[in-house]
């Protein structure tokens, strides 16, 4: 068995290598870098596609809680402001004082 100069492993006898098998190594569908990048290209481009598509949809179902959630503390805001409008204006007074002391440093 030979060995190359940098690499103490032997190499297989000559006769192993089949000249056959490197002429069809350009022909073979097998190792086409080009199709299979492009292959694999698409198929990326497809799971990112759907995983987008699920994102948005669960954007969009968040969204529409959030929306629905801020509706319910507005109506909720609104009917302790007609209870108790006092407290509301004394509470929004002393929140405008501690922002304005807060803005002044």
């Amino acid at each position: 068995m030979e060995t190359t100069a940098t690499d103490s492993t032997p190499l297989p006898p000559k006769d192993y290598v089949d000249t056959n098998d490197l002429q069809d190594f350009g022909e073979n569908p097998d190792y086409d870098v080009k199709a299979n990048a492009v292959n694999k290209a698409q198929n990326f481009r497809d799971f990112a596609g759907e995983r987008a598509a699920t994102f948005k949809e669960e954007a969009g179902v968040k969204f529409k809680q959030g929306a629905l959630k801020a509706k319910e503390l507005h109506h909720t805001a609104e009917d302790y402001i007609r209870e108790n409008p006092t407290k509301a204006v004394l509470g929004a007074l002393g929140a405008g004082v501690i922002i304005g002391l807060i803005m002044r440093r």
